[in-house]
């Protein structure tokens, strides 16, 4: 198996991306869905949030008011800072362990929706390819205005708060040009759906695991032999 990851800017498209890839049967695991799970009231991320910020940030139902939490971490560095450190590696954890679920059912490759990959470089090392989907920073802030009504400004600390998206693009193997229609952002994904398809990186990583594998088994039955504690069904 190997791992396509999804990233971009905010409210440049990368949903509709990742949504196509789970229609054709890919699975897709959403780092944005995980981050709004693991603040449900009761989580243990969800108490550290109101212990730092306060219940200022709770909305009467006890859920975060991401309004209000979300205009006080992008206009405080600091701020954000505290919340990425409370969220970040709970989000990091759940994704490792539904790529190891992910791993044994025999897919052979899976998506990871990312919005931080680079900011956080994590899990960069899991990448087989990324796909970055871009568009024009004012179409960007366009569709953030009227996705999230926020003004101009609550719009741009957010843009801002990110890597810009020409150096996303340029560490990334693929762009999506999201200027357009949803129609034209939806071929393009499936472009990049029909190069993974064709990928034979999934037998190679299969292959290098059992390669893998036999090199840690072997090495175990020596050590066991040398030091006479190989289990008599073992003996040769």
């Amino acid at each position: 198996m190997f791992i396509v990851a999804v990233t971009g800017g905010i409210a440049t498209g990368k949903s509709t991306v990742s949504k196509v890839f789970e229609q054709q049967g890919i699975p897709v695991i959403d780092a944005d869905k995980i981050a709004r799970e693991i603040v449900e009231p009761g989580q243990p991320c969800w108490q550290q949030i109101r212990e730092v910020f306060g219940d200022e940030v709770l909305l009467p139902s006890k859920e975060i008011n991401r309004a209000a939490l979300g205009k006080m971490i992008f206009e405080d560095k600091e701020l954000r800072g505290k919340l990425n450190k409370i969220t970040h590696p709970t989000i990091h954890r759940k994704i490792f362990w539904q790529v190891c679920k992910l791993l044994v059912t025999g897919h052979a490759w899976i998506v990871l929706d990312l919005p931080l990959l680079f900011e956080t470089g994590v899990l960069m090392d899991f990448i087989h390819k990324i796909v970055c989907v871009s568009c024009e920073p004012d179409k960007q802030l366009e569709r953030l205005i009227a996705r999230n009504e926020l003004s101009e400004s609550e719009a741009r600390h957010r843009v801002e708060s990110q890597m810009p998206l020409d150096k996303k693009c340029e560490k990334s193997h693929f762009v999506i040009d999201n200027n357009g229609s949803v129609e034209e952002a939806e071929n393009a994904a499936m472009g990049i759906y029909n190069m993974m398809r064709e990928s034979k990186q999934h037998w190679l990583n299969r292959i290098s695991f059992l390669g893998l594998s036999l090199v840690v088994g072997f090495t175990i039955y020596l050590l066991l032999k040398v030091f006479n504690r190989l289990p008599e069904s073992w003996q040769i």
